[in-house]
Parts: structure tokens; sequence; C-alpha cells
């Protein structure tokens, strides 16, 4: 942790957390992957939860007034589910398996989106068992590598939220996410007294990230924004194939 690529690698992944909690799509996910490339992906993961955990502090604040509380007290008690099950089954299930399952989930979800003709998505009632479903392989698939954004989105995209209710909702219910995997990652023992010194150096990126995320969505036209949602879930995926499959090879 002391060479000048882990710092170069973990400042990057820092400020895409912070980005990420300022309402720019999906950007968070890339930050295991960033700084997997220098040091261990289960390493990289511990490392970075305490910067999360910070950075949502601030998005909270940032999105105090833009949230859709039934979407979150739909999703959240599933997502807490989720975390419980990836705990009690964290040496168990293999991590490049849940890893390629996310990235087919949230391709198959991008590409349907991307090929159909484009239409208006109206605002509709979020539904209690489709939520508690994807809000628990939200919950279980963040706990396992930090990948609870594909199937959050499944669940929120078609709900036509504008896209400064969708930022707050997402930031809120990652934010309380986040906040429950501190006590199985402390008990797995990925917390440490090492890990949390760098994450506090690193939180001053992420937390400057954080506003500059904000300030991005706000100048962000509304069609380009979900377009771009859309899209970095795609990519995103596209990459969580890769490294699933090349996991299990």
């Amino acid at each position: 942790m002391e060479e000048i690529g882990f710092w170069i690698a973990a400042l990057v992944a820092a400020a895409l957390v912070g980005m990420s909690k300022g309402g720019v799509p999906v950007v968070g996910m890339l930050g295991v992957p960033v700084l997997a490339l220098v040091i261990n992906p289960v390493m990289a993961a511990g490392l970075l939860l305490p910067v999360y955990v910070v950075s949502d502090i601030f998005g909270l604040y940032a999105y105090r007034h833009a949230w859709d509380g039934r979407v979150l007290t739909i999703v959240v008690p599933g997502a807490i589910v989720g975390i419980g099950v990836g705990w009690a089954t964290a040496s168990v299930v293999p991590e490049a398996a849940v890893t390629l399952l996310v990235g087919v989930i949230g391709l198959a979800f991008a590409a349907n989106i991307l090929l159909r003709k484009p239409a208006v998505v109206e605002p509709k009632r979020a539904e209690v068992a489709p939520g508690l479903f994807w809000g628990g392989v939200a919950g279980f698939t963040s706990f396992v590598s930090h990948a609870g954004a594909p199937p959050y989105q499944v669940y929120t995209l078609p709900l036509g939220m504008t896209k400064a209710v969708f930022a707050g909702t997402t930031t809120i219910a990652f934010a309380i996410i986040n906040a429950v995997k501190l006590i199985p990652y402390y008990a797995l023992g990925q917390l440490n007294t090492g890990n949390l010194k760098v994450a506090a150096v690193l939180a001053l990126p992420a937390v400057i990230a954080v506003f500059a995320g904000v300030r991005l969505v706000h100048l962000m036209p509304e069609k380009l924004f979900f377009r771009l949602v859309v899209w970095a879930l795609a990519l995103i995926s596209l990459k969580l194939i890769w490294d699933g499959a090349r996991g299990l090879i």
C-alpha cells in the first residue's frame, strides 16, 4: 500500500465512489475493480467500504429533499435480508458466480431498454413483491462485491422517477445498505486499523467528488441522465460478466 501505483488507483476509486454518492450513475461500482488492479479484490472491497459510508453522509445531505419513501420502505428490508444471506453463505458461494450472475442480469435489462423503441416512462406505483425480491438480490450482491446497482436498477428504472428523486432514492438506499454491511464486514475481519487509516486519507477526495457529482447531475439533461444510467449499466455488466467467467474458469 506504500507504492505510488496503489495510491493512484486508490484516489481514482475514491473519486468514483464519491461521484456515485453525488448521483452520477453507477460509477461507484468501478471503485473495487479499479483498486483490484493493484491489490486483492477482497481487500479492495474492505478498504473502500468506509469510504462509501463517509461519502454516504454527504450524499444524504445533498439529496435530503429528493427521495421516494415508498421505494425505500420496500427495497431496504429486502436488501437487509440479502445482506444476511450473503453473510451466512460467505464461505460457500463463489464470488465469481455471483459476479457473473449480476452481470448477466444487468446486461439483459440494459439491452432490453437500448434495443426497444424509445418510449416515455410514466411514473407508476412501486410494487411490493418485485421490490422485495430485487432489493434482496441487490443486498446480497452488494455484500459480496459492492455490485448492488444492476439488480436495484432493474426494479427502480421502470418506475419513472425524476432524475433528482432517482438519484436521491438510490443514495439513501445504498447509504443504509452500506451502514448495515459494516457489521458483517467487521465480523469477517475485512475492517482493521490499517484499512481505516487508508480510508481516512481517501475520504477527502471522495467527499469532494460527492459535490462534483451533485453538480453534474443538476446540469445534465434528464433524458441524457437516464441514457447514461443504462449505458453505464451495460458496460459495467459486461465487465462483471468478464470477471465472473474468468474467475470460474
